[in-house]
């Protein structure tokens, strides 16, 4: 089995983690867009918390078992005679399909619910002050002299790439990575 295309749509609305946050840490984040900072969390992770259409068309055989959590499969479809068709497949025993031969198979689904996890919230509330934590993309080091009083801050010429890892999000996404 190969999952040749996943499909996602972009959700209506994303969490609305700021109201969860303490009013110190939602001053913090103003200026940061909050779809920015979930577009990162769920492109890290294979859970999603607000309802949006999935399509994944898979290549069979073998067994099929929907990549994004949680997923509610509405429509299973194989390509048959230059067209689309609707089937009915045996489930597997880890909770998807079998695809018991050669062929494409076309799932769609409705990925996303429940609520964000306290976990997740506070991963969000991380990445989004790390990453507003200065504008000047680009330099590693800044240093500001204040006739005798200096202050030099160095960060990694990365550091926009890797703000997931660097700023502690990822360690509290774990339990909801991508396989």
């Amino acid at each position: 089995m190969q999952i040749v295309e996943q499909i996602e749509a972009v959700p209506a609305a994303y969490p609305m983690a700021e109201p969860m946050l303490t009013p110190e840490a939602a001053a913090k984040i103003a200026k940061v867009d909050g779809a920015v900072i979930w577009s990162r969390i769920e492109a890290y992770t294979a859970h999603r918390w607000t309802p949006r259409e999935v399509v994944w068309i898979v290549e069979g055989p073998g067994c099929f078992e929907p990549t994004l959590t949680p997923a509610t499969i509405s429509l299973v479809e194989v390509w048959q005679d230059d067209a689309w068709t609707e089937t009915t497949l045996a489930p597997s025993p880890r909770g998807g399909h079998v695809l018991p031969t050669c062929g494409n198979y076309r799932f769609t689904a409705t990925v996303g619910a429940g609520p964000v996890p306290a976990p997740v919230v506070e991963a969000f509330r991380r990445l989004a002050e790390y990453l507003q934590t200065d504008d000047r993309a680009g330099i590693e080091q800044v240093t500001i002299d204040l006739g005798g009083i200096s202050e030099t801050t160095r960060r990694p010429v990365n550091w926009m790439a890797r703000a997931m890892q660097l700023s502690g999000a990822g360690d509290l996404l774990r339990p909801y990575r991508r396989a």
